[in-house]
């Protein structure tokens, strides 16, 4: 199993912004929503091994949301962006009216989160990493069946998130030395991932 935590942290949670405009006004939802297609889509299916959980921090708890998605059962999600950024943004919308979490479409839940706290159980799992441009190089890195990694939006993590992950002590990873785009290091984690897998497989 493939498990990735995303925190965006300009989103509104309530999910009011316009398909229009999301590179702006959206708070980057362009990014996440091409970080969520990228994490799932392969040419004809979608991958039925990952998980990811996008946490929109924007706002304090009890108005701070988090939306999970599971491979294994997940339905109407595109590669496109606006069609991703569709089904999350509808998720957002029905959850600011709903108190408790539920589940939105097949594979996709949704509710209230408080960010700090999601961070610290998800990187209590084992097999957790962070993405970070100071880790260790994820090609020479020895990886875990059940992988898991946090990872940021375009922004970086808040002082309070760091003080989380630092506590933490788990494994930094860096898939290269520059500053990649969320959707582009999930890219290249499959890449490795599947890459390793295939290795496993005798005559693979």
């Amino acid at each position: 199993m493939r498990r990735f935590l995303l925190i965006a942290h300009k989103v509104p949670p309530d999910g009011a912004f316009t398909l229009n405009d999301l590179a702006g006004g959206a708070g980057r939802m362009d990014e996440v929503a091409r970080a969520v297609s990228t994490a799932f889509t392969l040419s004809n299916d979608l991958r039925r091994d990952t998980e990811v959980t996008v946490v929109f921090a924007a706002e304090p708890p009890p108005r701070a949301r988090k939306i999970e998605l599971f491979g294994s059962k997940l339905r109407y999600l595109n590669p496109d962006e606006r069609s991703t950024a569709a089904l999350l943004k509808n998720a957002l919308v029905g959850s600011a009216r709903y108190p408790q979490e539920f589940e939105s479409s097949p594979g996709l839940r949704v509710g209230p989160v408080e960010p700090l706290r999601q961070l610290e159980a998800f990187l209590r799992q084992d097999g957790a990493h962070w993405l970070t441009e100071e880790g260790a190089p994820l090609g020479g890195a020895s990886l875990p069946p059940d992988f898991s990694a946090f990872l940021s939006d375009p922004f970086d993590p808040t002082a309070e998130e760091l003080g989380v992950l630092r506590a933490s002590g788990v494994p930094k990873l860096s898939v290269g030395p520059r500053s990649l785009r969320t959707s582009q290091v999930l890219d290249a984690i499959h890449r490795e991932l599947d890459l390793r897998e295939a290795a496993r497989v005798p005559g693979g």
